[in-house]
């Protein structure tokens, strides 16, 4: 094999250990059954087996097996050239970032009602706000220049927004990536994802406008990556894979502004 050190990153999570082992030892396995034995959600056990797509294949069956490369790797593993702990220590900054990211909230939507009840009070928080701030929200987009709609109706429309992304999200990675459920942990991700489009309302009504127009910016390009993150997490996706969702939707978000006059 290649140096050992280079999979250092990729096996320093246990569960992308226990797959190699599991696969190695029992040689076919069926989806269903490797998350029973995981015991994690549907789009965290296809975003491990993506992370070692070099190192499995699928048979007819569509069961997950170990390639040649797999089989490597695994011999590496028994023969002590990798650690089976592969402890690293974590910089301050890696940590800050783990936080903006929301790295530790994503991943405890392994267990999707447990964080539900937070997002479903991050949308809320959202639409409320929009309302109070005299705003008219357009997904990742802000308009400041008519003025919100009656409250409970712009409460609607944002949470209507959010929930199409939500909808066009779990439908574009079925059509790209084949990934069929998660539906649950990706809402909850997704609403994970809106807080800095949620919380940018009431920042606008404490800074001049011209501050907050400098803000958005950065609070939407905040958003963008952590709808891209709750894309990886909700749907098994890596990121660069993710991101491609992310991304097309914003693209139609603009192309729907263009085409109702409001984008310049």
């Amino acid at each position: 094999m290649e140096d050992p050190s280079k999979y250092h990153t990729l096996l320093r999570d246990p569960a992308r250990r226990k797959i190699i082992e599991i696969l190695a030892e029992q040689g076919k396995v069926g989806f269903k059954e490797l998350r029973q034995i995981l015991g994690l959600g549907v789009g965290t056990v296809y975003y491990h087996l993506d992370m070692l797509s070099e190192f499995i294949t699928q048979d007819k069956s569509r069961k997950y097996m170990l390639n040649d490369r797999g089989r490597l790797l695994y011999q590496s593993m028994k023969e002590g050239k990798l650690s089976p702990t592969l402890h690293a220590k974590s910089a301050f900054g890696s940590k800050i970032g783990k936080w903006i990211f929301l790295t530790p909230m994503f991943v405890k939507t392994v267990r999707p009602e447990r964080i539900l009840p937070i997002s479903i009070l991050i949308y809320v928080l959202g639409g409320v706000g929009c309302a109070f701030a005299d705003l008219r929200p357009f997904l990742f987009l802000y308009d400041f220049s008519f003025g919100a709609y009656e409250f409970e109706k712009t409460v609607i429309i944002y949470l209507l927004e959010w929930i199409g992304l939500f909808l066009f999200s779990d439908a574009l990675a079925y059509l790209l990536y084949g990934r069929i459920g998660g539906e649950l942990q990706l809402f909850t991700c997704i609403g994970l994802a809106s807080l800095p489009l949620a919380i940018f309302p009431y920042i606008t009504m404490l800074l001049s406008y011209q501050i907050t127009r400098f803000l958005q910016i950065a609070f939407q390009i905040w958003s963008l990556l952590l709808t891209s993150a709750a894309i990886s997490f909700g749907k098994g996706l890596r990121l660069d894979k993710s991101i491609i969702i992310s991304l097309t939707a914003l693209y139609l978000n603009v192309i729907i502004l263009i085409l109702m006059g409001i984008f310049p």
